[in-house]
C-alpha cells in the first residue's frame, strides 16, 4: 500500500483538546508510516473553508489522500466536501453531525465518514455532576461553546435532560478558549446583576473555559475575590496534563474525559484503503466523569458533614 498523505485541520491551537488532537494525529501518523500536515483555522469558518479549498484545488501531486477536520463554525462545508471527493480526496469530519455524509458516500469512490464524541452523553454526564455537587439545588454559571456549534448545542441539551429541577442555569458563551471565557466572565462581573445573583457552581463546556472563569475571579479586587474563588468549577475534556491534573490539585471540582479522535480517523481511513471499502458512516466515542459520579456524591456528602460539624 502506498504511503498515505493526511491533512488535519483543527479549529485552533489555543485549546488543550485541540492541542491533544494534534498530538494524537502526529503519533498515529508515525505509527502508520503516513505523511501528515496540520493546519489551524483560528476559530474562523471562512478561513478554514478557504484553507481546505486550496488543498483540494492544488496540484495533483501535492493533494492529500484525505482531509480530516473539525469545523470551526456551524457548517461542515458540504460544497468543499463534494469538491474533495470529486478530486479523489477522502473526507473525514470530526465532532460534527453532517447530514450530507450519507448521500456523498453513495456517489464517491473514496472513504467518507464522521467520528464524534457523543456530545449529548457528555452533557448528560455534566448534568449528573451538577446534581452530585449541588444536592440541595442552586444556580450554575454555565459557560457554553459558540451558538453555531452543534457540539455545544448537544452538550446543553444533554445537561438539561439530567440536571435536577432545583438547579437553575445562568448561561454565557465562550469560543472554546480560556481567553474567550475570561473576557465573557470579566464583562459579566462588572455588571450589577452579577452581584445580585448567587452562583453556587461554575460549569464550563470545556476545561480551558473553566480556567478562563477562574482567572476572571482571581482578578476581582476586595473581599469578594475569595468568595468567588471558593465556588466549585467543572469543565470538560479531562486531558491528563490539564483537566485531570486540575481535578487532582483542586482547581476543578470535576471534569469529563473526552478522548481525542484524530488518531482513530487516521486508523479508520488507512484500514478502509487497505481493504478497499467504506468504513462505518458514523463512529461515536464514549466519555467518562472524572472523578466518577459516585465519588462526587460521596465527596459532597463528606464535605457537608464536616461543614455541619464545624457549625455545631
Amino acid at each position: 500500500m502506498k504511503k498515505l498523505k493526511f491533512l488535519v485541520s483543527l479549529t485552533n491551537d489555543d485549546n488543550d483538546y485541540q492541542q491533544e488532537q494534534a498530538t494524537a494525529a502526529e503519533k498515529a501518523a508515525r505509527r502508520l508510516g503516513a505523511e501528515l500536515k496540520i493546519i489551524h483555522a483560528n476559530n474562523d469558518a471562512v478561513l478554514q473553508s478557504q484553507q481546505l479549498l486550496e488543498f483540494v484545488q492544488g496540484p495533483v501531486a501535492s493533494r492529500p489522500d484525505a482531509i480530516i477536520f473539525e469545523p470551526a463554525g456551524g457548517t461542515g462545508f458540504p460544497q468543499v466536501a463534494r469538491a474533495a471527493a470529486s478530486a479523489g480526496i477522502g473526507w473525514v469530519i470530526l465532532n460534527y453531525d453532517a447530514d450530507y455524509i450519507s448521500k456523498l458516500r453513495q456517489s464517491c469512490q473514496v472513504p467518507v465518514f464522521s467520528i464524534s464524541s457523543d456530545h449529548e452523553e457528555i452533557g448528560q454526564i455534566q448534568g449528573k455532576q451538577f446534581a452530585a455537587l449541588l444536592p440541595q439545588g442552586g444556580t450554575v454559571l454555565y459557560l457554553e461553546g459558540p451558538a453555531n456549534s452543534s457540539a455545544a448545542k448537544e452538550r446543553t441539551a444533554g445537561m438539561n435532560k439530567t440536571k435536577p429541577a432545583n438547579i437553575q442555569i445562568k448561561s454565557m458563551r465562550g469560543n472554546w478558549t480560556e481567553e474567550s471565557a475570561h473576557r465573557a466572565v470579566s464583562s459579566w462581573l462588572r455588571l450589577r446583576t452579577s452581584q445580585e445573583t448567587r452562583i453556587d457552581l461554575v460549569g464550563a463546556q470545556d476545561d480551558s473555559m473553566a480556567a478562563g472563569a477562574r482567572k476572571a475571579f482571581a482578578e476581582i479586587s476586595g473581599s469578594e475575590r475569595e468568595r468567588w474563588l471558593r465556588i466549585p468549577v467543572t469543565g470538560c475534556d479531562g486531558l491528563p496534563k490539564t483537566g485531570q491534573a486540575w481535578v487532582r490539585n483542586g482547581v476543578l471540582a470535576a471534569t469529563i474525559y473526552i478522548r481525542p479522535n484524530t488518531d482513530l480517523a487516521l486508523e479508520m481511513f488507512t484500514e478502509a484503503v487497505r481493504i478497499g471499502s467504506q468504513p462505518p458512516e458514523r463512529k461515536l466515542t464514549t466519555s467518562e466523569s472524572v472523578p466518577s459520579i459516585d465519588e462526587l456524591v460521596a465527596r459532597t456528602a463528606k464535605a457537608g458533614k464536616l461543614h455541619r460539624s464545624a457549625g455545631a
